[in-house]
């Protein structure tokens, strides 16, 4: 049985209050394992929740556990009060979502779920490193890397704009099918250059931002990788002023002009609304900006092909949002929280929830990136084909504070350091000056 529910800031403040008088309470009844009350994140897609309770419903009714869910809005920050409301209080849902660095931020009041990944990569093949480094802490790992609300930021890009004015045939390099990966060899950061100031000269500048956002820190984060500018290594020490990060910034210098003029304003709506409008040739996000256009602008979206993002000298990288779940350890039925978890990653559910969100979600193991869905997701059919990672695509994962250790990561990502050196080196910075500013607030962070 299943009673589902919206949270509510109120209501999240209301757990740490009436934690003392009303703490939730494992009962078992006769026709019933116990209870469990599990948080997910409130999908966009309404019919992906509906998936989603279909499957929590068929697991409760073979277990016999009763189950409350409650789908929690990310709007207005409303799972983050809900974690932190919980983690003081002692009290809550058994399971909440967890996105990037906030596994680190709980991490001593989450059950260790070794064995569950022990369980799912002995099925499916290895998590990626950075999984591993956003979910482990004190040699265990603290929650379950999910499908439902990770997804990556890969190029959504315009196909006739594209050809016409950089010259670039994105079906060629990256078709809908299985592909010789020579075919995109020629796609590099220089060729993106190219095709940036192509783009912008025809009125048609890629939608890439320096704000202080999400989309902006991923998606600049993603190019110093590919560069290999760390700003600081695994062991904590700051790497800012090498020559791979003056390297970066001598490309961000030419690259950055044909930027949009607001690029230092961006925000994670601004892409979106430079692709739907039809004035920018490409940007970087998950197919959320095409399937909007596929309502509301139908010619952008039948013209919309998402592909791997450029190569640098250090590698093909994709930025990426990571979303785990995990489990409280003050929670009353912890084996049972566990057991759903496990249960929602199998192949047949991250399955069945990915077609109902038309391939939005990535499952975390690569060996689940051949879903049929990718296929025929359309317009155009194939669109999203080349969302998920691919064997022949040579890409790897970012995040952008990787591989520094994940308090000091977590702060370069709240501060937004990777896109604020863009920014003064598109405000006429120079490299000194502008790693000099970077290494004073990276020491912020280390001491």
């Amino acid at each position: 049985m299943i009673r589902s529910s919206r949270v509510t800031r109120r209501r999240a403040l209301e757990l740490s209050a009436a934690a003392a008088a009303l703490p939730l309470v494992h009962i078992r009844t006769a026709g019933a394992a116990g209870k469990l009350n599990v948080g997910f994140w409130d999908h966009w897609v309404p019919q992906t929740n509906e998936v989603m309770t279909k499957q929590v419903n068929t697991w409760a009714e073979k277990n016999k556990v009763d189950v409350t869910i409650d789908f929690i809005t990310s709007n207005g920050f409303k799972i983050q009060v809900t974690q932190a409301a919980e983690a003081q209080a002692g009290t809550g849902h058994d399971t909440l979502p967890f996105s990037n660095w906030e596994v680190h931020t709980y991490s001593d009041k989450l059950e260790p779920v070794d064995d569950v990944v022990k369980y799912m990569t002995g099925r499916y093949g290895k998590y990626s490193p950075v999984h591993e480094y956003l979910a482990t802490a004190k040699g265990h790992w603290a929650a379950l890397p999910s499908s439902t609300g990770t997804l990556n930021l890969t190029c959504a890009g315009r196909i006739s704009l594209l050809k016409q004015y950089a010259g670039i045939d994105v079906l060629a390099m990256y078709p809908a099918h299985e592909a010789d990966p020579s075919a995109a060899a020629g796609w590099d950061y220089d060729a993106f250059l190219e095709a940036a100031e192509g783009c912008a000269k025809a009125g048609y500048a890629f939608g890439m931002g320096l704000g202080s956002t999400g989309d902006s820190t991923n998606n600049t984060g993603c190019m110093f990788a590919a560069f290999g500018a760390d700003l600081v290594n695994a062991k904590g020490e700051i790497t800012v002023d090498s020559d791979a990060v003056n390297t970066v910034l001598d490309y961000g210098r030419k690259l950055v002009k044909f930027f949009p003029p607001d690029s230092v304003s961006y925000d994670d709506a601004s892409n979106n609304r430079a692709l739907i409008s039809g004035k920018s040739a490409l940007i970087w996000n998950p197919p959320s900006a095409w399937a909007v256009a596929k309502r509301d602008a139908p010619n952008v979206a039948q013209d919309t092909w998402h592909f791997p993002c450029p190569a640098g000298p250090k590698g093909r990288y994709i930025p990426y949002n990571y979303t785990f779940y995990g489990a409280w350890s003050f929670g009353k039925n912890k084996t049972a929280a566990k057991e759903l978890i496990t249960y929602l990653q199998e192949r047949p559910q991250v399955e069945a929830r990915d077609v109902a969100s038309e391939g939005y979600d990535l499952p975390p193991l690569l060996s689940m990136n051949d879903f049929q869905i990718w296929s025929e997701v359309e317009p155009p059919k194939g669109v999203v084909y080349n969302y998920p990672i691919r064997p022949w695509h040579n890409a790897l994962e970012s995040m952008t504070g990787y591989p520094a250790p994940p308090e000091i990561g977590a702060q370069i990502w709240a501060r937004a350091i990777h896109p604020a050196m863009w920014a003064k080196v598109l405000n006429g910075q120079s490299n000194k000056e502008v790693i000099a500013w970077a290494k004073n607030e990276l020491e912020g962070f280390v001491r």
